[in-house]
């Protein structure tokens, strides 16, 4: 009798070593953003980018545009205000671009990856850009693994030349001036919850800006427990009276995400069958 509960005790070993491995099959994503092609403007010989521009409204609005690329949220809000008879435009978030643009400075190039292509390098695919109060959203049962970045093109050169616009200082980086990306993960959606891990990679050292594609690793945003969402906010060693004063932009691109299996129904009902019977044998092994 023993002998029989033994194997049936086995069995059911197995059986939950089984559910487990069907509960892990579902591939990772990996976010590219090369089916996107809802563009804002095209710009003749540099490509194309999308901001959230409406190009309907002729009057003030606010709208929310964000995006998503493979499950993957991308938030986004465009505005168009007057202040004393002046139209001003401006957006904050995600946008995506496949601009090459890697010489005109200034804030009229602020859609261009430093890189002249993505990260695939074939040159008219897309990347996206984080601009300020940028965050993604996960979706669920995924976590952030590994993202590729570089400087864009008004940053970098901002950086490298400086800047003839009148920000202080004026001149190109020293060797001890630094720009930072940070990405913050959260447990909750839209960056909220608890912050469950931190990421900061170098954009540039001095007024040597990257200029290639480069991966970071992001598993540690998931660190203190799983990453539901990814804010992304800049430091940097050039901080005027109004904070950073360098371009506060990045260029993403071939974003990975490894599944999180959740328990499926057949290990939970593994585990209830183990359970009863180890239950059982205690029981027969308690009896005189």
């Amino acid at each position: 009798m023993r002998e029989l509960m033994g194997k049936r005790i086995l069995g059911c070993v197995w059986a939950v070593i089984v559910a487990l491995g069907i509960s892990v099959a579902h591939a990772g994503i990996t976010v590219t953003f090369d089916e996107l092609s809802d563009y804002t403007e095209t710009i003749p010989g540099k490509g194309s980018y999308y901001n959230g521009k409406d190009p309907a409204q002729t009057s003030d609005y606010t709208r929310d545009a964000s995006w998503t690329s493979q499950g993957v949220k991308f938030n986004l809000s465009y505005s168009r205000a007057t202040f004393f008879g002046s139209t001003y435009e401006f957006w904050n978030g995600w946008a995506y671009s496949n601009v090459n643009d890697t010489t005109t400075a200034g804030f009229t190039n602020q859609y261009a990856a430093f890189t002249g292509t993505d990260h695939s390098g074939t040159g008219n695919k897309n990347y996206a850009v984080a601009f300020p109060e940028s965050v993604i959203d996960l979706p669920e049962n995924y976590a952030a693994q590994s993202i590729y970045v570089t400087n864009t093109t008004y940053a970098a050169l901002y950086i490298r030349d400086g800047d003839a616009g009148g920000f202080d200082p004026p001149g190109p980086y020293l060797d001890d001036d630094y720009f930072d990306v940070v990405f913050t993960g959260y447990a909750g959606p839209s960056a909220t919850s608890a912050v469950t891990g931190e990421v900061k990679f170098r954009l540039a050292q001095g007024p040597n800006p990257i200029n290639t594609w480069e991966l970071v690793d992001l598993t540690a945003l998931n660190q203190f427990g799983l990453a539901r969402s990814i804010a992304v906010t800049f430091d940097s060693s050039d901080v005027g009276s109004f904070g950073i004063n360098t371009p506060m932009y990045v260029a993403i691109d071939s974003f990975s995400l490894a599944a999180v299996p959740e328990p499926s129904t057949g290990v939970l009902t593994a585990l209830g069958a183990c359970a009863l019977l180890l239950r059982r044998r205690r029981t027969e092994r308690a009896v005189p």
